[in-house]
């Protein structure tokens, strides 16, 4: 008995989690396959049999491909940026700063604040005709940028409002992983003559390289998962008025809720799923590659 409840307490302590994972993660995940290959209005509930024909409608589209390159555009202005930045500011975190509690505490308060706070600040920051960064270019004698006109003025301002509120969380997750590594490897890097940034790169960047990782798919996920910003900061639901920022999600709500289409946002759903797969796989993949070039050298 002794050893059979040795085998057996570790699954059931961790048993609650995957039993939720298939409530709330696995079976949407299959029912979305199923409704993406039937005839399913909103209103009409399920018809016919569809086959893959709700995916061949959504590859014809225009619409799909314009938010599928938003939502690229986006990804790349956000999440390079915002892992770049708080890996930076993680590693002045780690440094013997006064206060060290009060400024770490401080980088976590936009990830604090509601989304819809965040649009209604960002909003006004951005606005066409009376935002302040137009102040501040006018200022400089520059013509006022339209913000919620230009396609990449619209996604220069959202992405703005996605790293002011994820950079910050990013950054503690780093802090966390850079105050697991020993101090002794600080220590010979100084005494082998290597200076703050020089131990910041060939020591603290390797040694939490899967927290790196780990980061860099959270956020490729999030950023490909885009909704709340765009969708706040258009005031008509489209993405802008010629759907210049529209996104995936939002474009899967339009097709959901809108068009009332089901079949249709399933199949949309399930080939952002396969977009997202296929980038945390190279993801991994490059990370781990460049690990093992690190290693050999």
């Amino acid at each position: 008995m002794t050893r059979l409840d040795t085998r057996l307490t570790p699954y059931v302590f961790v048993s609650p989690f995957f039993l939720l994972f298939l409530l709330v993660g696995m079976f949407p995940l299959g029912y979305t396959a199923w409704v993406s290959v039937h005839q399913w209005g909103l209103l009409s509930g399920q018809g016919d049999y569809a086959g893959l024909d709700n995916y061949r409608r959504v590859l014809e589209d225009r619409y799909f491909w314009n938010a599928l390159r938003n939502t690229f555009s986006i990804f790349l202005l956000s999440s390079i940026p915002q892992v770049l930045v708080a890996l930076g500011l993680a590693g002045l975190l780690d440094t013997q700063l006064r206060g060290r509690t009060l400024w770490r505490m401080s980088v976590l308060l936009p990830f604090v604040v509601a989304p819809a706070a965040v649009a209604l600040i960002f909003g006004n920051v951005f606005g066409d005709r009376y935002g302040l960064a137009n102040e501040v270019v006018q200022a400089v004698g520059l013509d006022p940028i339209r913000w919620h006109v230009d396609t990449l003025a619209s996604h220069v301002a959202i992405a703005s409002m996605v790293n002011w509120r994820w950079t910050g969380y990013n950054a503690l997750i780093f802090l966390a992983a850079m105050q697991a590594v020993p101090r002794e490897l600080y220590e010979s890097a100084a005494l082998d003559g290597a200076g703050r940034v020089r131990q910041f790169l060939s020591v603290t960047v390797p040694m939490i390289r899967p927290t790196l990782v780990f980061v860099v798919i959270t956020s490729t996920i999030g950023g490909l998962q885009i909704f709340a910003e765009p969708r706040l900061f258009d005031t008509q639901g489209l993405g802008g008025s010629d759907r210049q920022y529209q996104t995936l999600t939002m474009y899967l709500w339009e097709l959901g809720w809108r068009v009332r289409d089901l079949g249709m946002a399933s199949a949309v759903a399930w080939l952002l799923f396969l977009i997202i797969v296929v980038f945390a796989v190279l993801n991994l993949a490059i990370s781990r590659r460049a690990g093992s070039l690190r290693g050999a050298r």
